[in-house]
């Protein structure tokens, strides 16, 4: 039972692992959001935006670590894949938005959120862990925070965030195998009951 439930568990956590990896990598909307560059979608998008204006990280490493997502939003949409090159401008990270300290703290979560998930997503293909999960706990409730104390129109939560929320909770190894073990007991309890009343009317 045990070695079962193990193995179950990293076939779960192997799938939800890698689709979690699929929606930040390829950038798949999630959000929206005001952000430096205008709008962010993803937690990628809020995450190398503030690193970049802060000098963080170089052009060359938020270049690609944005092209896998830009190649797929032009194959999705059918237009012209962007030039590596002007990927940048593309993106309007040389044209970034001033931004009051203030703006910052009041979407601290989003922020912070963004950071765990972008982590949490490269984490995820070596090593079980809860960064994902926390990120997007932290990129939902500050989201569902500006939209119910601050009314701002502006700010969406897409039904893919449930996707993403989804693929971080089954990417939890340890948690998986729990809930795997407390579910089969019952289903060799109802197995078990369903024999015994075979038993009983064929002795009858």
């Amino acid at each position: 039972m045990a070695s079962t439930s193990k193995k179950w568990a990293r076939d779960v956590y192997f799938v939800a692992s890698r689709l979690y990896f699929l929606l930040i990598l390829l950038q798949v909307p999630l959000f929206r959001f005001p952000c430096r560059i205008g709008t962010c979608t993803t937690p990628i998008e809020v995450s190398l935006s503030l690193l970049y204006a802060n000098g963080v990280v170089p052009g060359g490493l938020v270049k690609a670590l944005l092209y896998p997502g830009a190649i797929a939003k032009a194959i999705y949409k059918n237009n012209a894949i962007p030039s590596y090159g002007k990927l940048l401008e593309a993106y309007k990270f040389n044209n970034m938005k001033e931004s009051p300290a203030t703006h910052d703290l009041q979407n601290l979560e989003v922020i912070i959120g963004s950071y765990l998930s972008v982590a949490g997503a490269l984490l995820g293909l070596m090593k079980s862990g809860r960064f994902s999960l926390t990120g997007i706990l932290l990129i939902t409730w500050g989201l569902d925070k500006q939209v119910l104390f601050r009314n701002y129109t502006s700010v969406v939560i897409y039904p893919t965030m449930l996707i993403a929320l989804l693929s971080t909770f089954f990417s939890i190894r340890a948690d998986v195998t729990k809930l795997i073990r407390f579910t089969k007991p019952k289903a060799s309890q109802r197995n078990e009951h369903k024999q015994n009343i075979t038993r009983v009317r064929y002795s009858s």
